[in-house]
């Protein structure tokens, strides 16, 4: 998202003229009724994938479904607030009925209440509940439903590089979140509790927290965390986790700013979690189509 890091420049990996995947391969994205949501949903259904698209708004989740139906693309819908729940409950009963089983799913859905120059943590509780609490609760309702086969299934996490350990400046924190072989989801927890209470006290400032969108970065560093100890967890069981950072992209939540549309993030997306077996990583953290190692970050 907004950062004074050099932007990389947009460039998708090319695709393999031997496609793994087929219309029988199922997609979940999240938070998908407009932006770089959207826009993936759209070129995995233009790539022949079966895509579910998810949005909080049904009124606007059916529109954004019709008006690709109107495209001549076949999409599902299915109304869903990771930030609840019942909603996540609802929509996992849904899925295993209808498709059964899932090979890729892109955490999208987030949100952030600062404009581009503003930094209020006055809503970091539902920032956190929703960005890094709903994510998680979502992908480990749907873990049991993962095909695991030799072309392996997917979880692609948008992130941002907002949350990479080097916008935090706490040392204590810092060097937790860094320690690979320790890293544990206590630990996460302990750091988003201490983070809020930081928030309801007013300390949040001096305490070494990211300083720019804070609340939102912090909820991208949590789920960072998370997406490296769910990667370690699941080598070689037929599941691959990786975080992506589409960069400073033209969506509602820039103000329409940025360096590149969601069309042109999502391209670079829909070609990372579509990579073949035998080129696809786990527990890296892609900033545009750069690949970065989190032991590097």
């Amino acid at each position: 998202m907004v950062s004074k890091d050099p932007e990389p420049i947009l460039s998708s990996p090319s695709l393999p003229t031997s496609r793994w995947w087929s219309k029988e391969t199922v997609a979940v994205v999240t938070g998908a009724n407009k932006g770089i949501g959207f826009a993936l949903v759209k070129r995995l259904a233009e790539l022949g994938v079966t895509v579910i698209l998810t949005a909080r708004d049904n009124v606007k989740g059916l529109k954004a479904v019709e008006s690709l139906i109107d495209q001549g693309l076949h999409v599902h819908f299915f109304c869903l607030d990771v930030s609840e729940l019942v909603s996540i409950k609802a929509f996992a009963s849904w899925f295993q009925e209808t498709f059964g089983v899932l090979d890729i799913l892109v955490n999208n859905a987030a949100v952030s209440f600062n404009d581009i120059h503003e930094n209020s943590v006055e809503h970091a509780e539902t920032v956190m509940k929703t960005n890094f609490y709903g994510t998680k609760l979502l992908t480990e309702t749907l873990l049991p439903m993962f095909r695991r086969s030799a072309s392996m299934s997917r979880i692609l996490n948008i992130s941002s590089r907002l949350g990479l350990l080097n916008k935090l400046q706490n040392p204590s924190i810092r060097e937790t979140l860094g320690d690979e072989e320790r890293l544990s989801e206590d630990h996460i927890q302990d750091m988003v509790v201490t983070f809020l209470d930081d928030v309801k006290s007013g300390t949040w400032r001096s305490k070494g927290w990211p300083k720019v969108w804070t609340d939102y970065a912090v909820s991208k560093l949590a789920l960072n965390a998370y997406s490296r100890i769910m990667a370690k967890r699941y080598q070689g069981r037929g599941l691959s986790v990786n975080c992506f950072c589409p960069g400073f992209t033209q969506t509602s939540m820039t103000r329409g700013k940025g360096d590149h549309t969601a069309d042109a993030a999502a391209a670079v997306g829909a070609d990372l979690v579509l990579l073949p077996p035998e080129e696809l990583p786990t527990g890296k953290f892609y900033i545009g189509s750069r690949l970065s190692a989190y032991s590097k970050l």
